[in-house]
């Protein structure tokens, strides 16, 4: 007869997890479907599933064996069969989550436009309240160097004595993979100004990594230029809107009739304050519903909570979590001063400078290393 107490430490002993790393899954050539999946494990359990290297899932531990499972081609039985007995459930009950979560994935599949990073409703939890083996995302300043009209002063330059060649920015994105960090952002600087941006693209579409691009749109209005851009594989794109200009529109118009997630970001200043409204109504009007707001004018607080609450109402999503583009039309303060405090303890993303510096943050100028010639474990400590 089994001891009492022996089945009572068994029942509440936390479950081992999973061996860490990348795992990965290809659709045969002839599938009718075709997909791809990326799956990062952590060693605490939790993990990334990357769903045709364009939308991130943060999972948490019993997700991620179901995906675990998904990714190396487990027959469901046998991987039901295991789950059921390493979390003391019934066959049924982890029958039914498999096929649940199984179904989602086949959803994301086949849905455009989706969010490049989101969490399943399996006990949402939040990466950075769990400390990673490395950042979920890479924030790559490709340049410093803006459009003729902008004051080249607004940009760090004086940090930044070269800039990367191609090669050696290959060479960081075919590290970040191997380091497990699956998200790439493109910003500057304007990003669109490096004539090399498709190949960069292309190579990190290759390797299965999600990216997005951080620019002031411009580049969008010439729609032959734009194509070739977007056959790259990019996935997701901010644009930084000028209200004033008839090109920010005309960009705008361009991305949001493609096939991939677009946000605007708009800087509040004391010039454009007044019609921010009309703004974000026009936005709203063009089908938009991602927006990202920012101001560094204390003073303008009462106009941002205003803004903030009609953006809900217009049902658009807010995003914060992304560099802005130094320039004069989109101060970092607010960013840095609500992003440092987030990145205490171990960060979610890192910035890259342009001669492959890396900071904690936008802004935050505190070198952790060199991402082309310091070891990565190195710069993660």
């Amino acid at each position: 007869m089994p001891n009492i107490r022996e089945s009572i430490r068994r029942l509440f002993t936390p479950v081992t997890p999973l061996p860490g790393g990348m795992y990965h899954y290809q659709t045969p050539p002839d599938a009718i479907q075709p997909y791809r999946l990326h799956l990062r494990l952590e060693p605490d359990g939790l993990g990334m599933l990357i769903v045709n290297a364009s939308t991130i899932l943060h999972l948490n531990q019993t997700a991620s064996e179901f995906a675990y499972h998904l990714v190396k081609g487990t027959p469901v039985d046998e991987a039901v069969g295991q789950i059921a007995s390493r979390y003391r459930v019934s066959h049924k009950r982890a029958m039914l989550d498999f096929i649940e979560l199984t179904e989602r994935i086949q959803t994301l599949i086949k849905s455009p436009d989706l969010d490049p990073e989101m969490f399943l409703d399996f006990d949402r939890i939040a990466p950075a309240n769990n400390p990673p083996t490395a950042p979920y995302r890479l924030d790559c300043a490709l340049t410093y160097r803006l459009p003729e009209d902008i004051n080249p002063a607004v940009t760090p330059i004086r940090r930044v004595e070269r800039e990367l060649t191609t090669q050696e920015w290959l060479q960081i994105f075919d590290k970040a993979w191997a380091a497990g960090i699956p998200h790439l952002v493109f910003t500057g600087g304007e990003p669109t100004l490096r004539d090399d941006l498709p190949i960069l693209l292309t190579h990190a579409e290759k390797n299965g990594q999600v990216t997005g691009l951080i620019t002031d749109g411009l580049f969008f209005t010439d729609t032959e230029k734009s194509k070739l851009l977007l056959e790259t594989g990019l996935d997701h794109v901010l644009i930084t809107i000028q209200p004033g200009d008839l090109r920010s529109w005309t960009a705008i118009d361009n991305a949001l009739a493609v096939d991939i997630f677009v946000a605007v970001h708009l800087t509040i200043n004391l010039q454009n304050a007044l019609g921010a409204e009309s703004t974000l109504k026009k936005l709203a009007q063009r089908g938009l519903k991602h927006l990202s707001l920012s101001s560094a004018d204390e003073s303008l607080q009462s106009e941002m909570i205003a803004l903030r609450n009609m953006a809900a109402d217009l049902n658009m999503s807010l995003i914060w979590n992304l560099p802005v583009p130094y320039s004069a039309f989109n101060p970092v303060a607010l960013e840095i001063q609500e992003d440092a405090s987030s990145r205490e303890g171990s960060p979610t993303s890192l910035y890259v400078e342009p001669d492959g510096d890396v900071l904690p943050a936008q802004g935050i100028n505190q070198v952790l290393g060199n991402m082309l010639t310091d070891p990565w474990d190195k710069i993660w400590r």
